[in-house]
């Protein structure tokens, strides 16, 4: 369920003498950005050397060796000299065919590392046929244009942004017109990567009116998704549990009539609704319909529905006498609801009013497994996180304040792992609000709601006395990743 992926991207736009490209750095930028958000680590050089893009690809392979897919992308020049690919840097000398081969790296060297590693699957995107008048002065016949074919080993796709001996004039916008359609696709959810290459190819060819056309080289042996949704992911509950606006409610029965009690958003459905499940209804009722009533439970408690909020504080007895994997689907069912919106999709902003209550349950080794499932499925979100929920680490925090003129301590940082998380909200200039009283146990809620630690694995320091002084937090920040 857990994918580990790693990225290298290069994006080269400083070239000298005349060589000098827009969009490459840019390209570089904006692909970094989208391949975080799918979960990707990166190591990103812009204008970089060939000596420093070595030293990257050497940093690049120990990733390798403990990631299941490794992606190499590089934007900028690229050349081929005598069917051999080159990729320029900022200190490639164009002066002439040696002096620029001596001066580049070499691609070969990237697809062999990769080859080398023990990562099963891994994807070299190359925007590196971009026009280069120096080149272009060297006489070379049409053959000589853009990069050669290469050879692909198993286990990798190689994408092109145009066909063999072509070249690509460099974009006009932001992207190049390869990236850009490239950008446009990344994120469509449950596409093979050879499908999505194929509509970036379509894309492209709308976009130059046909003067370009992107290629594949493939030898991959399973599917690879950019954007795989948590229902691919997910085998022990039915799709339409995960993207639970698509559950259906019939035929009736005890569990679907509380579950649509429950979706009323009215407490005077709600709680009776709740309330009048049997333990033998339950352990009657399929997983994936448990799985559905723990989501609209946790949704109906979150909206302040009484009966719901009481279900989950006393869960550990109350699920007493249902069968383990009954009570494993309705407990997976609450806490998948925090992270995940009815469509399966990570939420945006998670939902953590009753967060710390159903994390109270992780203290139980009984609900072990909830919480196992809940940490392998966020593995793949995992940038959005200081600590993968469900992970038992204990986190100490530092906060730091400042004591104004008035005796007050007006915090200044709060830190984790020694960096000041604290980050600006788009509200106006930071100081433009004024500080908000907060006394110091308020202040762990908020770090644990914000950080989405539970409070129980939450140690806070301070650098003023905790009970006796008068804590102000400057407006304008937020401690969410």
């Amino acid at each position: 369920m857990n994918r580990r992926l790693t990225a290298l991207i290069v994006g080269i736009s400083n070239y000298p003498n005349g060589a000098k490209l827009n969009n490459p750095s840019n390209d570089a930028a904006d692909i970094t950005s989208a391949l975080k958000t799918l979960g990707f680590s990166i190591i990103e050089k812009i204008d970089c050397t060939s000596e420093e893009l070595e030293r990257a690809v050497d940093s690049f392979k120990d990733n390798l060796n403990s990631n299941d897919v490794g992606l190499f992308y590089f934007a900028g020049h690229g050349m081929q000299i005598k069917g051999v690919n080159y990729l320029n840097c900022i200190d490639t000398s164009f002066v002439d065919e040696i002096s620029a081969k001596h001066s580049s790296f070499v691609l070969n060297q990237i697809i062999d590392v990769m080859d080398s590693c023990s990562n099963k699957t891994n994807l070299i995107v190359l925007d590196a046929c971009r026009n280069n008048p120096f080149v272009r002065a060297w006489n070379r016949g049409p053959e000589q244009h853009g990069l050669a074919s290469v050879y692909t080993p198993r286990g990798t796709l190689i994408a092109f942004a145009t066909s063999p001996g072509e070249v690509a004039a460099d974009g006009t916008g932001r992207n190049g017109s390869y990236t850009e359609a490239l950008l446009r696709h990344i994120n469509t959810h449950d596409i093979p990567v050879e499908d999505l290459f194929k509509r970036v190819r379509n894309t492209l060819g709308m976009s130059t009116s046909g003067k370009q056309t992107s290629w594949e080289h493939t030898s991959l042996s399973g599917d690879f998704y950019f954007n795989m949704s948590v229902g691919r992911s997910i085998s022990t509950y039915t799709p339409e549990a995960i993207s639970d606006s698509q559950y259906v409610l019939k035929p009736i029965g005890p569990v679907k009539e509380a579950i649509r009690a429950l979706k009323s958003n009215n407490w005077y459905s709600q709680n009776p609704g709740l309330t009048s499940l049997t333990d033998a209804d339950i352990n009657a009722c399929d997983e994936s319909g448990l799985f559905v009533l723990g989501r609209n439970i946790y949704q109906a408690a979150c909206g302040g529905a009484n009966a719901a909020v009481a279900y989950i504080r006393d869960y550990h007895n109350g699920s007493a006498d249902y069968d383990v994997n009954k009570a494993k689907a309705i407990l997976d069912g609450l806490i998948f609801e925090i992270f995940f919106n009815s469509k399966g999709e990570i939420r945006k902003d998670f939902k953590i009013s009753m967060f710390n209550d159903v994390f109270e349950l992780n203290k139980s080794l009984s609900f072990s497994e909830s919480f196992d499932f809940i940490s392998e499925v966020l593995l793949n979100y995992q940038n959005r996180f200081y600590v993968i929920p469900g992970k038992k680490r204990p986190v100490n925090i530092d906060v730091s304040a400042v004591q104004n003129s008035a005796g007050e301590y007006v915090i200044d940082k709060v830190l984790f792992e020694g960096f000041d998380i604290r980050r600006p909200i788009d509200v106006g200039p930071v100081g433009s609000l004024p500080a908000y009283p907060i006394k110091f146990d308020r202040l762990i809620s908020v770090i644990s709601n914000e950080m989405v630690i539970p409070i129980s694995q939450l140690s806070v320091s301070s650098n003023f006395d905790q009970a006796a002084a008068k804590i102000l937090f400057p407006s304008g920040y937020t401690l969410r990743k």
